[in-house]
């Protein structure tokens, strides 16, 4: 078994004992992913505040609803991402996503362009930007703004001046030879 099958499996039975709502789990987690999530939601929200509100949040979410992961469908970490997103995304939207003016004299930090930079750098992380550098540069820059800006498919059309529907091919396609780089 490799490391990150253990970590995986580790990460499953972590899950299954919130589900059981053992709070010494839940504890474990946050040890162990709180910084990886807070990272998601910084990244959407480029707020630290903020970002820190979002990252509580998806712990409370994680706890309401452990019981509905399912290692058959997914990774255990892939399924927090996901949480984390949709807090931020949600909290986004609620204060109608202000964007940070790169103006360091209101406190604003600049933001980085590279959206692959931000990744962590585990072994996962390392595992996925190079499978991101096999897919074409429009199936790419689509999925970075979609799963690490926090735009929806609209705001991606817009953006890249391309039509909706062929945005959502891009993702989708894009999305499965990710999923068939990972998975060899």
């Amino acid at each position: 078994m490799t490391d990150a099958t253990a970590g995986a499996t580790d990460l499953a039975a972590t899950m299954a004992a919130i589900a059981r709502g053992e709070r010494s789990a839940l504890r474990d987690l946050y040890a162990t992913e709180a910084s990886r999530l807070f990272g998601v939601c910084l990244r959407i929200l480029r707020d630290r505040a903020a970002a820190a509100d979002a990252t509580q949040d998806t712990f409370l979410r994680i706890w309401d609803r452990a019981d509905r992961f399912d290692p058959a469908r997914g990774a255990a970490r892939a399924w927090l991402a996901a949480i984390a997103r949709h807090v931020a995304l949600d909290l986004a939207r609620a204060r109608g996503r202000e964007l940070p003016s790169d103006d360091p004299e209101l406190g604003d930090a600049p933001v980085e362009d590279d959206p692959a930079a931000a990744l962590d750098a585990t072994a996962d992380a390392t595992r996925l930007r190079a499978c991101l550098e096999f897919l074409e540069e429009k199936n790419r820059r689509s999925i970075l703004l979609a799963f690490v800006d926090g735009l929806s498919h609209a705001q991606i059309a817009a953006r890249l001046e391309t039509p909706l529907g062929t945005v959502k091919a891009w993702i989708r396609r894009g999305l499965a030879s990710l999923k068939e780089c990972l998975a060899s």
